[in-house]
C-alpha cells in the first residue's frame, strides 16, 4: 500500500475520510504525545491536548496553507497552542527556552531530530539577538503560555507597558529569525 503524504491526508480529512483521519493519527500520535508531554509535564494534559488536535482537524478549525511551510510545522504549532491554551486554563507552567531542545521523542527519525535541532538553534540564536528584557518577555509570554497580566505584574510595570513590550519583542523576533533562517540558506547553498 502506497504510503499517502500528509497533505494528501489533510484533504481527505477535509472531506471527512475516517481513514485519512486514522492514517494521519497513527502518523503522528507518538512525536505529539511526546512533545505534549514534556511541554506540560502531565500525562492527562499531554492526551487531552492531543485529543484538542485531532478534533480541530477533524472540525476543518484552522486551515493548512501549503505555501507557508511543511505540514509538520503547522501541526506542531496547533499542538504548542493547545497545549497552552489548556495550560492557561489550569494555569500550569510549561517548557523554558533551554529546555525546548529536549522535546523530541527518542522515537523519531534522524532527519526530524536534525530539522527539530536546527529549529532550536535559529530560535535560540533569534531569542539571544534580542535585548535582555526582550528575552525576558519571549521566555515568559511564548515559552510558559503566561498571559500579559501575570507578566505585567511580574515585570512591574503596567499591562499597556507589558503588552507593547511583548508586542514589540515577538515582532523583533520576527525579523530576527527570519534573518537568521536566511542566513542559514545561504549557508547550506555553500
Amino acid at each position: 500500500m502506497e504510503k499517502s503524504s500528509d497533505f494528501m491526508l489533510y484533504t481527505r480529512i477535509q472531506q471527512k475520510e475516517k481513514a485519512a483521519l486514522e492514517q494521519l493519527y497513527d502518523r503522528y500520535e507518538k512525536i505529539l504525545f511526546s512533545f505534549l508531554y514534556k511541554m506540560t509535564e502531565d500525562r492527562d494534559l499531554a492526551e487531552e491536548a492531543l485529543q484538542e488536535v485531532f478534533i480541530k482537524l477533524w472540525r476543518g478549525k484552522g486551515e493548512y496553507d501549503e505555501s507557508k511551510g511543511k505540514f509538520t510545522s503547522w501541526l506542531f504549532t496547533m499542538s504548542r497552542n493547545s497545549a497552552i491554551d489548556l495550560i492557561r486554563k489550569q494555569k500550569k507552567p510549561s517548557v523554558p527556552l533551554d529546555e525546548i531542545g529536549d522535546l523530541v521523542s527518542p522515537e523519531t527519525a534522524v532527519e526530524e531530530l536534525a530539522e527539530w535541532q536546527e529549529q532550536k538553534d535559529q530560535i535560540q540564536e533569534a531569542v539571544s539577538e534580542l535585548s535582555g528584557e526582550q528575552q525576558k518577555m519571549i521566555q515568559l509570554f511564548y515559552f510558559k503560555g503566561m498571559t500579559h497580566e501575570p507578566i505585567s505584574t511580574m515585570c512591574d510595570i503596567p499591562l499597556g507597558t507589558g503588552k507593547s513590550r511583548i508586542r514589540l519583542a515577538l515582532s523583533k523576533l520576527k525579523k530576527t529569525l527570519h534573518g537568521v533562517q536566511e542566513r542559514g540558506a545561504i549557508d547550506d547553498e555553500y
